[in-house]
């Protein structure tokens, strides 16, 4: 019986309306009514796992999403996280959340997963890792694509937060649930959900409102806005991720020298 998940949902929703946040969703019908599924979806705000589980709540469904760990040692959300039992993911130790996505999935879970692991600065879709489509291997489930557009621009990294009354659009399409190709390798079953997502994200691009002036700086370069480019982004993240390497390094350093 999920005592936490109805009524966070209740107040997310309540709140997105105050917002003035117009959802379309598509495609909600591709999410299975039963039985697990591993739903692979792009990365492009803070908000994403929330506006991802509007499409479960038309199938009667629920998503648990794989997140890093911090959130779930956090004194606010992490009793919620907990309480929906989303899956913690610890850095250094990807096996046992894969473990325990695998298990979730074979009780007959939907497992949200963002293959891109953190957001993409550029709004492109950027490398996936295979983990999403060996869990679906593993476990005899089918993946389902999901992209998102429009949530870069309530809060995204890098942004001021947008939290106020927006009225922005945001779009969430769920896209026909795909099975695991065994005469395939894990990356190209990668590559095969990543093809379906880019058309899924090419059509709600399409059918978005024109953004202009300010709002430029949410769409991708390649659209003519002012983000950075998919490889300007990257190169971005990498020097960033290596920084926090070298902090992390030099403090566990640290503390070993300060215990010598």
């Amino acid at each position: 019986m999920e005592l936490v998940y109805p009524p966070v949902l209740a107040i997310a929703r309540s709140l997105f309306a105050a917002q003035g946040l117009k959802f379309t969703l598509v495609g909600s019908e591709n999410l299975p009514r039963t039985g697990g599924a591993v739903v692979m979806m792009n990365h492009l705000s803070y908000m994403d796992f929330t506006y991802a589980g509007f499409p479960a709540i038309k199938q009667r469904r629920v998503i648990r999403f794989m997140a890093k760990k911090e959130v779930f040692d956090h004194k606010i959300s992490g009793p919620l996280m907990r309480g929906m039992k989303h899956i913690a993911v610890e850095r250094g130790n990807g096996a046992q959340s894969y473990r325990d996505a695998v298990a979730a999935l074979k009780r007959g879970e939907l497992v949200g997963i963002f293959p891109e692991e953190t957001i993409s600065r550029s709004f492109e879709l950027k490398s996936f890792k295979t983990g999403g489509v060996r869990m679906a291997q593993e476990a005899g489930v089918p993946i389902v694509p999901m992209i998102l557009w429009g949530s870069q621009r309530v809060w995204t990294k890098g942004k001021p937060k947008r939290l106020g009354r927006t009225n922005t659009p945001i779009t969430v399409a769920v896209g026909e649930p795909m099975t695991y190709d065994e005469t395939l390798s894990p990356e190209q079953n990668t590559q095969r959900v990543k093809d379906a997502m880019q058309k899924l994200l090419d059509a709600a691009r399409a059918n978005y409102p024109t953004l202009s002036g300010a709002d430029l700086e949410f769409l991708p370069a390649s659209m003519g806005g002012t983000a950075p480019t998919l490889d300007e982004a990257e190169a971005d993240d990498a020097r960033i991720a290596a920084e926090r390497r070298r902090k992390r390094a030099e403090k566990a350093a640290a503390a070993s020298s300060s215990q010598g």
